[in-house]
């Protein structure tokens, strides 16, 4: 991943907090003076507060309930809304100590869901003529250096123009509020790391220049511009910037996980990250943001497409971030989408433009980016997909894992981007020669060539959809949506989402045979075979009582289990992939270690050609100290063809972010090394962690390598040719974390550092 992850915070050393039995308090009313009072009744609850249908109610109640016993948890608000529906509840606390309940008016730090603010503030003042987008920032911010490139406010905007982030812990741990000319001397003097428009490179410094660009255009303050043209239009009643002076009774008190308890936040002071991280506002207010920008009350329509299309670098790499939104297709839907991570709070908010929806978490406890992102998938799936849950398929032949990869990535990125150019503000890359763009995709799913090259054929597949490549699975994706839709209706395009990627091509080469498409366009008879392989191996590998539910969401999954191994058995080379279920089961039993493993091994059991199967057994056997048994799985992982890919020393740091245990962290970064030797990246992580668990001798031999790893990069960098004026992003194409296919497993939707996640 691209990203640079900093810790922003530091252990405190105030005691545990033992975590109490949070309980769920539903929506509630609140008194004149914002106080929250006794909860409504469930049925009260509902008429004020939602519009959805009531079995649609109990299941999203249902799904948070449940989410929130898998850990310590203080409080939480969610919102959800389609149309005119709204869907608004609290859970647990906001403030543990005095058992205060979190209610739909409890205000929450917003993190760096701010930075999606300041880009609205600065589109408006760009179509009002009092900013130029391609200016270079230091003319409206001249106590900002000139750099040794001209850094724009556009680049700025998409976090192309080399800005660093926090580079040290310090750099991003203030404790006293700061002016504005002071906030942006705190990083003046920092010189660029990249080349403006050749990286990205995810940073707050980044957007408090664009706050203090909204104060120069606009003669206003940053806060009484975003009060007047942001909050005020949005009906955002409660939102405002996260000052001392501006908080009241309702806003959360954060806290930290440390272990089965919490403990009190460490104290931020986020006037220094105003622009890009310095805001508070409810669940409530965010909703209004969204409803505001789907009504396009805030920018123009034309303006509200361009913030929600992504940029890319200028070699082609496109960064799944807009401005001021990351922007992504996620099984088949748009999405638009800003997380937030900070001392006191996670946050997330998701829009659907073409689908009118949009989705509000917001939790006054830490690093829990990963959480809000598997919540706010199954709010998605509820509202949009009657609870249906989306898959991916297994395959024991690797040409046929990376032939499904490409046809369930150009199934999404097609389906995304047509609903979005037809329903929503969005446009097409421009078409020119079809039938060559058909004759493309055709050859990246030629058989003999995936076989020659399996991962060189996966990092083609993963990167089709980008300028660099044409636009290739977008432009001839879209084509095939649009034509399912003519011949087959709108609706037949929602039961892909859940229905499989082969389902969608089948369906395109029938409507093809119908519409008598020009040949070219129906691509050869090798992949239509497959295709039609795919479809029948799928159907016989179902699990009936899967069909409509997750298989973590049924009441005794137990009995379930010979029913899935027999389904493996009659399609063993083609089958819907259950690993994600299989895993959350495992995670729902992590307080019962033989549980746990249980379902650890049967995921690798029914899915042994599964990358995330095998990482999580090696998590599993590592929390076990069973180390000697969990590095094998990691190399497991390494040999399937996505791991091959994903897995790189770059991979292995992203995925440690979401670790919190340090021994596993640890186990994971020795299984890496041998896998990446000359990577000094993964050295020098792995001596800290030595270090921090006491073993002096490991951390200096962890050390010794990578000086020597460094020497030889050094010397193969002196070696190589040198393109001018090229930076190659760092680390693979933009995971974010989680990536798959079809987008079965968990996302990563954006936090700080923000990150989206795969199709």
């Amino acid at each position: 991943m691209r990203r640079l992850f900093v810790a922003l915070w530091l252990l405190v050393g105030a005691p545990a907090l033992a975590v109490p039995q949070a309980p769920v308090v539903p929506f509630s009313t609140e008194s004149k003076a914002g106080e929250a009072v006794a909860p409504a009744s469930p049925e009260l609850a509902a008429k004020v507060a939602s519009e959805f249908p009531p079995e649609v109610e109990r299941a999203l109640d249902a799904l948070v309930r449940a989410d929130l016993k898998q850990g310590p948890t203080a409080g939480l608000s969610v919102g959800v809304m389609r149309g005119g529906q709204r869907w608004m509840r609290g859970y647990g606390f906001r403030d543990l100590g005095k058992k205060l309940p979190a209610t739909v008016r409890t205000t929450y730090r917003m993190a760096s869901i701010t930075k999606s603010f300041t880009a609205v503030a600065v589109l408006q003042l760009a179509q009002a003529g009092k900013l130029d987008l391609d200016a270079d920032i230091h003319t409206l911010v001249p106590e900002y250096p000139v750099k040794q490139w001209p850094v724009t406010v556009r680049q700025l905007l998409g976090h192309l123009g080399g800005v660093p982030t926090y580079d040290s812990p310090s750099a991003g741990n203030n404790t006293k509020p700061v002016t504005t000319r002071e906030a942006i001397g705190l990083f003046a003097d920092r010189p660029l790391v990249a080349e403006p428009g050749t990286r990205y490179v995810y940073t707050t410094w980044g957007f408090n220049l664009l706050g203090a660009a909204v104060e120069t255009a606009s003669g206003q303050s940053y806060r009484e511009y975003l009060r007047d043209h942001v909050f005020g239009p949005a009906n955002m009643t409660h939102a405002d910037l996260d000052e001392v002076s501006t908080r009241d009774a309702q806003q959360a008190v954060g806290y930290r996980v440390q272990g089965a308890a919490l403990k009190p936040s460490r104290f931020l002071d986020v006037t220094s990250r105003f622009g890009g991280g310095g805001t508070r506002a409810t669940v409530e207010d965010l909703l209004g943001f969204a409803r505001a920008m789907l009504d396009d009350a805030l920018v123009t329509r034309e303006t509200m497409g361009r913030m929600q299309t992504t940029m890319a670098t200028r070699d082609g790499r496109i960064t799944d971030y807009g401005m001021g939104f990351a922007t992504y297709p996620l099984r088949g839907h748009y999405i638009v989408a800003h997380a937030g991570g900070q001392p006191e709070t996670t946050t997330l908010l998701v829009v659907l433009p073409a689908e009118d929806t949009a989705i509000a978490l917001a939790t006054n406890v830490e690093d829990e980016a990963k959480r809000l992102r598997r919540l706010s998938l199954r709010l998605m799936e509820t509202v949009l997909d009657e609870g249906a849950p989306a898959r991916t398929g297994h395959f024991t032949d690797p040409v046929d894992a990376v032939e499904y990869e490409g046809l369930g990535r150009m199934a999404s990125y097609g389906l995304a981007y047509h609903d979005w150019a037809t329903r929503g503000p969005g446009r097409l890359p421009p078409e020119q020669d079809l039938a060559g763009a058909f004759a493309k995709v055709t050859a990246l799913f030629d058989r003999a060539a995936i076989a020659r090259d399996p991962r060189g054929a996966m990092e083609r597949i993963r990167g089709a959809h980008e300028p660099r490549a044409e636009s290739l699975f977008i432009r001839v994706g879209a084509h095939m949506a649009a034509t399912v839709e003519r011949v087959l209706g709108a609706e037949r395009l929602r039961t892909y989402r859940t229905q499989g990627a082969a389902g969608f091509f089948a369906d395109y080469l029938a409507a093809c045979e119908s519409v008598k498409c020009p040949e070219a366009e129906r691509f050869n008879q090798g992949l239509r075979d497959d295709v039609a392989r795919f479809v029948a191996g799928w159907k016989r590998a179902e699990v009936p009582a899967l069909r409509r539910s997750r298989l973590d969401d049924v009441k005794d999954p137990e009995r379930l289990w010979p029913a899935l191994k027999e389904a493996a058995a009659r399609a063993p080379s083609v089958r819907p992939d259950y690993t994600e279920e299989l895993l959350a089961l495992a995670d729902r039993a992590k307080h019962k270690p033989e549980d746990r493993m249980r379902w650890l091994e049967r995921a690798t059991e029914l899915h042994p050609e599964s990358m995330d199967a095998h990482l999580a057994q090696a998590v599993g056997l590592l929390e076990a100290d069973r180390e000697a048994e969990a590095i094998p799985h990691v190399r497991e992982a390494f040999e399937t063809p996505e791991g091959a890919l994903v897995l790189s020393p770059a991979g292995f740091l992203r995925r440690l972010l979401d670790t919190r245990s340090p021994k596993v962290a640890r186990g994971l970064l020795r299984a890496a090394v041998t896998l990446h030797p000359d990577a000094p990246e993964l050295w020098d992580a792995l001596a800290k962690r030595e270090r921090a668990l006491g073993d002096a001798g490991a951390a200096k031999v962890a050390q010794g390598r990578a000086k020597r790893a460094r020497q030889v990069r050094a010397a193969q960098e002196a070696r190589a040719p040198r393109t001018p004026g090229v930076v190659a992003p760092a680390g693979s194409a933009p995971l974010p974390p989680d990536k798959a296919p079809s987008g079965s497993t968990s996302p990563t939707v954006p936090v700080d550092p923000e990150a989206p996640p795969e199709p």
